[in-house]
């Protein structure tokens, strides 16, 4: 008696597993994720191109001067003429846009937009004290 109980009460539980109603509404969409291509992040990511291009050239103005690189890593990109400083700035924005959307994917939405507001700073920086050093 007590195996067919056992039984009875088993199956009836394997059964109840397997009811759907069709009466129960869809379960809400997760929460969604902020874009990344909001009016602000576009103003920026203009605003660091425009500046990495300003580094470029105020750097390349520099080297014919007789000044050089300061940067042991763009060093060899930017002595190789402006073919090298092309690939080393678009390397260098790669890398920050690259970092800023990494932020943004892990949900680090006041870091991301710290970042990049610091990143705008010290590109910012470079670019003036070229300026300085060219005049």
């Amino acid at each position: 008696m007590r195996y067919l109980l056992a039984i009875v009460l088993l199956s009836v539980a394997v059964h109840a597993q397997s009811f759907t109603s069709n009466n129960d509404p869809a379960l809400p969409d997760a929460p969604s994720q902020k874009p990344f291509w909001t009016t602000g992040n576009k103003v920026n990511v203009s605003i660091l191109a425009g500046l990495v291009s300003a580094d470029a050239i105020t750097t390349q103005r520099g080297l014919n001067q007789g000044l050089r690189e300061a940067n042991p890593l763009m060093r060899p990109f930017v002595t190789n003429g402006a073919v090298g400083e092309a690939a080393g700035s678009a390397l260098g924005f790669g890398a920050a846009l690259g970092a800023v959307y990494l932020l943004h994917q892990t949900h680090h939405y006041n870091v991301e937009r710290v970042a990049m507001r610091l990143m705008l700073a010290a590109e910012g920086g470079f670019v003036a004290n070229n300026i300085i050093e060219i005049r």
